[in-house]
């Protein structure tokens, strides 16, 4: 199968078969091979080559948020579809020989756990705004961090996990300096991801609120130009994938963290994240299953 015609069943099925993607079982959540981890380790560093004069603070946070960030970032709000909790079990012995015995005769047995103070990170920049919280230095901050992200998303696509990695930048500052800090990436990452051989182009884009209330909201970050994608053809011509996004959130969080600008202003943030599976696959789409194959162009960019 030729990685580079536009059939999801065939390009999952030579991802299999050439070693880069591993079935589990479980819908959206894939294992990965050594040539594909190779090629993500090698998109990810040339990211971080690229970005190393911004001095960017690196951060590296759990999969796991407190239950209580969840609800004041307003997520339950905006996503309940998207979000996973997680779940233990709290009880006493007898209660335990009750849920062994369930799962042994093959009944429902889930009720029987309780909610820990813990959720899945939905979100690789959540955990870094309360890093920000009071007065910032003069010229803001700026952060990097690799995190794992879960969205509830079950899908056969292989762009389209449960589980994935996201390389992403978070800017605080004066708004005119985060909006100009962001305009500046999405050019940049539009230039580093051409510069790999792939066919990207950006376009203004909204996040997946959910219902009828989320409608409007979506229509209105359309409206603000607040979040920009660089799109790429991985699975479909006609419905590129998302491998990267840029998004201003104006102080949606500084107002919920308490982060002053230096003249105690209040400081605005923007992030930009690269989906460093999403990349993975726009290069193997592009350029084939076999990276010993790729023009030496790109190999010498992700191999220095």
């Amino acid at each position: 199968m030729d990685a580079r015609t536009y059939d999801i069943e065939g390009f999952t099925e030579g991802l299999i078969e050439n070693g880069l993607m591993v079935p589990t079982g479980i819908r959206g959540a894939w294992g990965r091979g050594p040539v594909f981890e190779d090629i993500l380790r090698g998109f990810d560093d040339l990211v971080t080559r690229t970005a190393a004069p911004d001095n960017a603070q690196v951060l590296m946070f759990p999969p796991i948020l407190a239950r209580a960030m969840i609800e004041k970032v307003g997520y339950m709000d905006n996503f309940p579809q998207l979000a996973g909790s997680v779940h233990s079990f709290m009880g006493s012995d007898k209660q335990a020989r009750e849920l062994s015995a369930k799962v042994h005769a093959g009944e429902r047995w889930e009720d029987m756990l309780s909610p820990t103070d813990v959720m899945l990170t939905p979100a690789a920049c959540y955990p870094v705004y309360p890093t920000f919280t009071g007065l910032l230095p003069e010229g803001g901050k700026l952060v990097t961090v690799v995190n794992w992200v879960f969205r509830h998303e079950p899908s056969d696509e292989p762009t389209r996990l449960q589980h994935f990695r996201m390389r992403e930048y978070i800017r605080v500052g004066r708004p005119d300096d985060v909006v100009q800090w962001r305009d500046a990436w999405l050019e940049r990452g539009l230039a580093l991801l051409k510069g790999l051989g792939l066919p990207v182009e950006s376009d203004v884009a909204s996040d997946p609120f959910f219902g009828r209330a989320g409608k409007m909201m979506a229509a209105g970050q359309l409206d603000q130009r607040l979040k920009f994608e660089i799109l790429c053809p991985v699975i479909s011509r006609e419905k590129p994938t998302a491998i990267c996004s840029f998004n201003w959130h104006q102080d949606h969080f500084s107002s919920k963290f308490g982060i002053r600008n230096a003249d105690k202003s209040v400081a605005h943030t923007a992030c930009l994240g690269f989906g460093l599976e999403r990349v993975t696959l726009a290069l193997v789409k592009a350029h084939g299953f076999d990276p010993a194959d790729w023009p030496q162009a790109v190999r010498s960019q992700l191999w220095p």
